[in-house]
């Protein structure tokens, strides 16, 4: 079996697990468990397929199937910030979508999505797939992106159906970013999402501008654009 082949395996195994101990499995397993003990359970599953993902990806030799134009830099940078801001947004203020017994009317990022974390992470996932063109990297990144949007899916119907209310959360707000705001549902001044996810997120993407190479060992691609 190839290595890259054993990397998707792995990224396999920690989607199907998210979800399974996320959804159908989590209420048997807290029953037995209770929550202390299913978060050691999920964490541990989590830790030890994605950990291992990670492991296997830093063994791998970085490889190319296309040449990303200098033309992408740019684009790169701004998802990126724009992903930064999202996810900043995501834990600056309590989601109904995260957090059980949230009330009250949607608030900055959810008035652009009601899954402004999720989708931090898929954008994370489409520029570095993108930007790296590395076959272990899109392998990483993809599953990465395919838990975020496709959990978010699951995510909306078990909350319907423990909280009909959560209904009218999702009838004001949208999955897909600015899709309530285009369609009426969210007045048009709800695209500022707000001081704190812009300055915050503004800051995060800094930083982690400022550290990709410490910890990946390579630039950020458009780096230059900001020295």
């Amino acid at each position: 079996m190839s290595d890259l082949m054993l990397l998707a395996l792995l990224m396999g195994a920690f989607v199907i697990t998210h979800e399974l101990l996320s959804h159908p499995l989590r209420a048997p397993l807290v029953a037995r468990l209770g929550e202390k003990g299913f978060a050691v359970v999920y964490s541990l599953v989590a830790l030890a397929s994605f950990g291992a993902a990670v492991q296997l990806w830093r063994q791998m030799p970085k490889e190319r199937l296309w040449d990303t134009p200098a033309s992408a830099y740019l684009p790169a940078l701004i998802a990126m910030l724009v992903a930064s801001i999202f996810f900043v947004g995501s834990v600056s203020s309590p989601n109904p979508a995260m957090m059980p017994g949230v009330k009250g009317e949607p608030k900055g990022l959810q008035r652009i999505t009601r899954h402004p974390m999720m989708w931090s992470m898929a954008i994370w996932a489409g520029v570095h797939i993108i930007m790296t063109a590395d076959p272990r990297t899109i392998v990483l990144a993809g599953g990465i992106g395919v838990l975020a949007l496709i959990g978010t899916a699951f995510q909306d119907g078990k909350k319907k159906a423990q909280n009909p209310a959560y209904a009218g959360h999702m009838a004001r707000t949208s999955h897909i970013p600015f899709l309530a705001i285009i369609g009426g549902r969210q007045p048009l001044n709800a695209i500022w999402p707000g001081l704190v996810p812009v300055l915050g997120g503004l800051a995060l993407w800094l930083v982690i501008l400022w550290a990709h190479p410490l910890l990946i060992g390579v630039p950020a691609a458009g780096w230059g654009y900001l020295q």
